[in-house]
């Protein structure tokens, strides 16, 4: 069934409904209809209403045929339109095969006929179909003419002068004036066609000048000779629309038709005037549509009428079913599928109406976010990370007051209003307790996991008056309880608002110096050996003196950086500028810091490739300095980047060994060339006993494992010797000189005339 009769079909019965809907409510008691009382009150305003509809439908199907049919006619109209003009333009393109070539220029001069019937006469006529075709000289002469299927004396062209020659005239015009408008692609030269009546037939008419094809013939413009095309239209045109595009009974009369069932278009030249009118019989599309649907429509008619009692019957049923689905769909806009709390949009709306009331005493709005739940989704997967946000959210619930709101607002976010007359003591105890909560072991297909929960709390009217500005501080008082160390709570104050866009200064000035590059300078610090104390590398350090703070240290600005996704842009400009410095000095290595967050980009070893080519370092020279925890992250692509950067000869070493989760044990399972002892040991040396035992250690591991050591932080000459009896292999530290500019390298000369 066609789409507008089953949206008449719905419309119809939706209508019926209502109508019997309202009747029954406006009734205040049952009554017992007879036949003339269910004639009178519901059988006749139903097919009453059922006969209007069906009236309306029909004189809608009849307005739509009527539309249907003059929008076909519409379209084979401009068809024909566009089928003549596309002729026109066919005509003029297959003159230029012919009329832009030297040899035509000079055999026409020559007046060569036999050439020209073999080329612009003959030839156009059995290749593209011309019915007649001219060659007029300079002063407009005929000296060439095809005409009636064969060559004819040059005065035939008298016939068609009358109406060809104005057209050669505006031709020479535009030649002269050198109007170029027509030329593109696909068009070579000037031309001029138009419609026109030729020996009492519709032809076209199209003039194009004869023209060197590579400019090597001398000609005036306008002066050139012209080559006369015409196509007649009751021909093959008549043939071509008839076959091709479907134009019943199509044929030329020279007067438009009367019979209202055929379609006339008139053929009009540039001025307006027609040349007669192509006549065809039209598609009615729109009237074999209502011949068709017209029985159809009376049977759906009929059926609608079978189906009202059915219909009534269901209607009561389907009202019950469909306000339990709209109480269904209500509670699901508002709640979280998975814990049944309520989402952010129920939140939003009741801390809005909360807040709006102005209750006495402090509200409390306060953001959670789980710790370490992704590593739950990584290791156990999404079901068990479903189950702990689930018992997450019932151990909220039985914390919080009565009253007080908790929703789910984000994958493990969460957010909570605990509303007024809640004193500051009893806010803190509520957020020590969720604290203490989360903590508690969370049983998880028979495994116990850890977690924890860190929360950010804003208080109202102290933090603001609003939702907005409420939450916001909330989540700043958050941030500060994850950079404190995690499950734990923060209340909001001006000092952290203060600091966090002390912060986002910071980032948008790392932003705009990473643009620029000008307030950023890597510095070198000398790497010597611990055989015969000869520099025999440096390591890159990077240097921000920033505009407004001076001198900013790296440990502060570097963790921004990584957080927000600058450090692989920051990571590139230390190593370009390390390699394109390390490529001028002779026989001697560079060593770069790298962050775990870029050698987990998968594109890192090709990234670092790129720059040894462009800056035409070495693979052997450059040291690549990581840290233990990225060094085996199996898990990420930072191994796969380290054990491709080794295979084409890149050093990589352990940066800062002996701290964090470093053990003696994994030295045998690194993949790496260098260990770097960190300075806290070097610095403890002869100080502290067991610093001593602790180097020792590290040292003849490593050697037995075939790995360099490099001791950093060397500051005495005690420590020096100290480092050197144990067999390191090379220091670095103060002693020798401190991070210097490049400018500097060569002119500064570290303590004992050390040799650079």
């Amino acid at each position: 069934m066609p789409a507008y009769l089953l949206a008449w079909k719905h419309m119809y019965l939706h209508s019926f409904l209502n109508f019997m809907t309202g009747f029954e409510m406006r009734s205040n008691k049952k009554t017992h209809f007879g036949v003339a009382g269910f004639i009178l009150t519901r059988a006749f305003p139903i097919l009453a209403l059922t006969g209007v509809i069906g009236l309306g439908v029909l004189g809608l199907l009849t307005w739509a045929g009527h539309e249907a049919d003059r929008v076909s006619y519409d379209r084979q109209a401009n068809l024909f339109k566009f089928v003549v003009s596309q002729l026109r333009s066919d005509v003029a393109h297959d003159q230029e095969s012919v009329t832009v070539w030297d040899d035509a220029v000079e055999r026409v001069r020559a007046h060569d006929t036999e050439w020209m019937d073999s080329n612009l006469g003959a030839w156009m006529h059995e290749y593209f179909g011309l019915d007649q075709a001219y060659v007029l000289d300079p002063a407009d002469r005929p000296i060439y003419a095809y005409a009636d299927g064969g060559i004819a004396t040059p005065d035939a062209f008298d016939v068609v002068s009358g109406e060809t020659l104005p057209l050669v005239l505006a031709l020479r015009q535009k030649l002269r004036i050198g109007d170029d408008s027509q030329i593109r692609d696909t068009v070579l030269t000037l031309g001029v066609s138009d419609l026109a009546v030729i020996q009492d037939r519709p032809a076209i008419v199209s003039v194009k000048p004869i023209v060197s094809d590579t400019g090597d013939i001398q000609q005036t413009a306008g002066d050139e000779s012209v080559h006369v095309a015409v196509q007649f239209l009751d021909g093959n045109l008549i043939e071509e629309l008839r076959t091709n595009y479907m134009f019943d009974d199509l044929h030329f009369s020279w007067a438009a038709s009367g019979d209202p069932d055929y379609s006339s278009q008139s053929l009009e030249t540039a001025d307006g005037r027609s040349t007669g009118y192509m006549v065809w019989h039209p598609h009615h599309p729109g009237a074999t549509m209502l011949s068709r649907l017209i029985p159809v429509l009376s049977a759906v008619i009929v059926l609608a009428l079978c189906a009202i009692a059915f219909f009534l019957a269901l209607y009561h049923h389907r009202t019950k079913e469909l306000e339990a689905s709209e109480e269904q769909i209500r509670h699901m806009a508002l709640h979280d599928p998975l814990t049944g709390l309520p989402n952010r949009n129920y939140f939003n709306e009741y801390v809005d109406v909360e807040l709006a009331k102005g209750a006495s005493g402090t509200s409390a709005l306060l953001f959670l976010d789980l710790d370490r739940f992704k590593q739950v989704n990584d290791t156990l997967g999404h079901p068990s990370g479903d189950a702990l946000i689930r018992e997450f959210g019932e151990r909220l619930k039985a914390i919080v007051r009565q009253g007080d709101v908790v929703a789910r607002v984000g994958g493990d976010e969460f957010t909570v209003m605990l509303r007024g007359k809640a004193s500051l003591k009893e806010v803190d105890g509520i957020c020590q307790r969720i604290v203490d909560s989360a903590r508690r072991p969370f049983l998880l297909g028979g495994q116990e996991v850890f977690v924890g929960v860190s929360i950010g709390a804003a208080l109202a009217p102290q933090d603001g008056l609003d939702r907005v500005s409420l939450l916001r501080k909330a989540d700043v008082a958050l941030y500060f309880s994850k950079k404190s160390g995690r499950s734990r709570y923060s209340f909001f104050s001006e000092d952290m608002d203060q600091l966090l866009s002390r912060r986002q200064e910071i980032e948008g000035d790392l932003r705009a110096a990473l643009k620029t590059g000008e307030t950023f300078q890597v510095h070198y610090q000398p790497i010597v050996s611990a055989h015969d104390r000869l520099v025999k590398g440096y390591e890159a350090l990077l240097r921000w003196n920033h505009p407004k703070y001076g001198s900013i240290s790296p440990e502060l600005f570097i963790p921004i950086a990584e957080e927000t996704g600058l450090i692989e842009d920051v990571g590139e400009f230390v190593l370009r500028e390390a390699c394109s410095a390390a490529a001028k000095w002779s026989g001697k290595t560079v060593a770069v810091n790298v962050s775990g967050v870029e050698l987990r980009n998968e594109g890192y070893a090709a990234k670092v490739k790129r720059v040894l080519l462009s800056t035409g370092l070495s693979p052997e020279a450059l040291e690549l300095e990581v840290t233990e925890t990225t060094a085996t992250d199996e898990a990420s692509a930072a191994v796969d980047n380290l054990d491709a950067l080794r295979a084409i000869g890149v050093q990589i070493a352990i940066d800062d060994f002996g701290t964090g989760f470093s053990s003696l044990g994994r030295l045998r399972s690194l993949n790496v060339d260098r260990i770097k002892i960190d300075r806290s040991f070097v610095h403890g040396l002869g100080e502290k006993a067991g610093d001593e035992a602790i180097i020792r250690a590290i040292v003849d591991l490593a050697h037995a494992s075939g790995l360099k050591i490099t001791a950093e932080g060397v500051e005495t000459s005690m420590q020096d010797a100290g480092l050197t009896r144990m067999g390191c292999d090379s220091l670095q530290g103060f002693l020798y000189s401190k991070p210097v500019p490049l400018r500097e390298i060569e002119v500064a000369s570290p303590p004992g005339g050390l040799q650079r």
